[in-house]
């Protein structure tokens, strides 16, 4: 690093804002992911999620995954997420243990405006961010997740290709 033989990269980030009660209660950003899961594991989450205002669907699983490419290698790959490189301007969606067969992950460009709206009986609801903070939500809590315009840059050495990190 001192000798200046290093590349810098940039990667994206996530922003995720949670309103209540339309009050901004979260405004974070993430490197990896966003997670949404039940804090009791016996019963499934309703999560329905809107793209650029409009409807995609109501994901029926443990939990759903938002993350960016940086973040693909990681939950998201666990619960059978695609591996995306991180040139690949993106955001994946991963459900957690789909309760149906056409519920897969997916790939939208990163200039997407995500929204999810907990449906059913979301009582005991978590979202975590970066696997570090998990904050419990409420019924009608709306999340809103799009590209950071904060990307962060990472010191890469040339003989650290991502394909030979990820091999």
């Amino acid at each position: 690093v001192f000798s200046g033989d290093y590349i810098i990269r940039e990667r994206t980030r996530l922003e995720i804002k949670v309103m209540r009660k339309g009050e901004q209660i979260i405004d974070v950003d993430v490197l990896n992911d966003a997670v949404i899961n039940k804090a009791a594991l016996s019963r499934l989450a309703s999560c329905a999620v809107y793209l650029d205002d409009t409807y995609l669907t109501t994901y029926r699983a443990d939990g759903l995954i938002v993350a960016t490419p940086t973040g693909s290698t990681a939950y998201s790959l666990a619960a059978g997420g695609p591996v995306v490189h991180p040139a690949v301007p993106s955001i994946i969606l991963t459900p957690i243990c789909p309760f149906t067969l056409t519920n897969r992950p997916l790939l939208i460009p990163d200039d997407t405006r995500v929204e999810i709206r907990l449906e059913g009986s979301p009582e005991d609801m978590i979202l975590t961010l970066d696997g570090q903070e998990g904050f419990e939500m409420n019924p009608r809590d709306k999340i809103f997740i799009k590209k950071s315009p904060n990307a962060i840059k990472i010191i890469s050495f040339e003989d650290q290709s991502y394909f030979k990190v990820l091999k």
